[in-house]
């Protein structure tokens, strides 16, 4: 089980901590390498969320058909190949495939890694082994974060060389640590037959959890740039704040599932979005250290916390039935890319044609997970049967 969940680990690791929220500490050294125009750098990072939401739609097809394991195993191999293409800046279309094909990997491994582990462990464990396999992006993040300056003191590409070495060694030690792999014409049917389930409830959970992506692009995707450039702090300063983002992504998963168990997952939700409002919104008030490293962490808990929040949700809200279930899994991991996505590419032309204003983005994103508040708030006065 505990090798398992190591495997889930490296996976998110490498696929979500590694090939895709990396990329943010680098945005500044990009810029000042001339790879790239600031403009460039942002719509990159957005292609990278385009390829995410890819990834989330075709992940159960793939897993049914190749098989679960062989599909995260690939991911993998892919999420390493991408570092390593984009040490070479061919031209901006080269580095937006790479970046795409990084964000599908990474779709694919949040879809199948959670429900290809969990179906192998004890009940009263599912908890634990989810927070582990859900904490490899904070993980990833921390480790990008302490990382990147490091290398970028050898340069732009071996940077890039250094996150790809690290993925490969990741990608090898959990290669046979993954459970028995199921795979073929039962696995398609199986996945063919399982309806998504239909309800106010889960449709506004779909909708919430799309809202709260929305809320977390700024941070994900502006955080560094706003701080190294923005604030003229610099890359150093700038990362600091992105590992202690990724601090905050490490224990998130684990502080919201010790609060769903005490709380029930529908209210720990509804104080989950209420905080990260509070908190994406920080920056634009104010940029003071002490509001910044609140910030930073408290965002940082919730990019990964709260998938354990909404996963934990839909199993009270659907059927007992894990096909249906998984379903639902694919369709809110499905909604939560498509809004990151679009929320990607509308702010960053906000950003482009706001004049570098931060402040909008932020203000955006509180606006975006506090909409997702009042939604839930207001099926939850419904008194909707389903709820909790």
């Amino acid at each position: 089980m505990w090798l398992s969940a190591a495997a889930g680990l490296c996976a998110s690791l490498v696929g979500l901590g590694l090939a895709r929220f990396a990329y943010t500490p680098l945005i500044p050294a990009l810029i000042a390498a001339k790879w790239f125009s600031p403009a460039d750098v942002v719509y990159l990072g957005a292609a990278n969320l385009a390829g995410y939401l890819a990834g989330a739609i075709v992940a159960r097809e793939l897993g049914a058909r190749a098989g679960a394991v062989r599909s995260l195993r690939a991911m993998m191999v892919l999420a390493s190949l991408c570092c390593f293409a984009c040490s070479v800046p061919i031209s901006f279309a080269w580095f937006f495939v790479w970046r795409f094909l990084a964000g599908l990997a990474g779709g694919v491994i949040m879809v199948l890694a959670a429900s290809t582990i969990l179906p192998h462990t004890a009940p009263n464990k599912k908890g634990v082994v989810g927070g582990v396999i859900f904490a490899g992006v904070g993980l990833g993040v921390a480790a990008s974060g302490t990382l990147v300056p490091l290398l970028l003191r050898q340069g732009l590409q071996e940077a890039w060389y250094g996150l790809g070495i690290l993925s490969v060694l990741l990608t090898l030690a959990s290669w046979k640590a993954w459970p028995a792999d199921v795979r073929g014409t039962k696995a398609v049917v199986r996945y063919r037959a399982a309806s998504r389930p239909r309800s106010p409830a889960i449709g506004a959970l779909y909708a919430e959890y799309g809202l709260n992506a929305v809320a977390l692009v700024p941070h994900m995707v502006f955080l560094v740039d706003f701080v190294a450039r923005g604030l003229g702090q610099g890359i150093f300063a700038a990362s600091q704040y992105w590992v202690l983002y990724g601090i905050g992504a490490i224990a998130g998963p684990l502080v919201t599932g010790h609060l769903a168990d005490r709380a029930g997952f529908g209210p720990a939700l509804r104080v989950a979005f209420l905080v990260q409002a509070v908190a994406v919104l920080l920056p634009a008030v104010s940029a003071a250290p002490a509001a910044m490293i609140v910030s930073s962490i408290v965002v940082g808990a919730f990019t990964p916390g709260v998938v354990p929040l909404t996963l934990g949700r839909i199993h009270e809200l659907v059927p007992h039935n894990s096909a249906v279930q998984g379903a639902a899994w694919a369709q809110a991991t499905t909604s939560f890319a498509l809004f990151q996505a679009g929320g990607a590419y509308a702010l960053s032309y906000c950003f482009e044609h706001s004049g570098g204003d931060y402040a909008l983005l932020f203000m955006i994103g509180a606006a975006a997970v506090t909409t997702a508040l009042a939604v839930d708030l207001v099926v939850g006065l419904l008194n909707d049967p389903m709820r909790s």
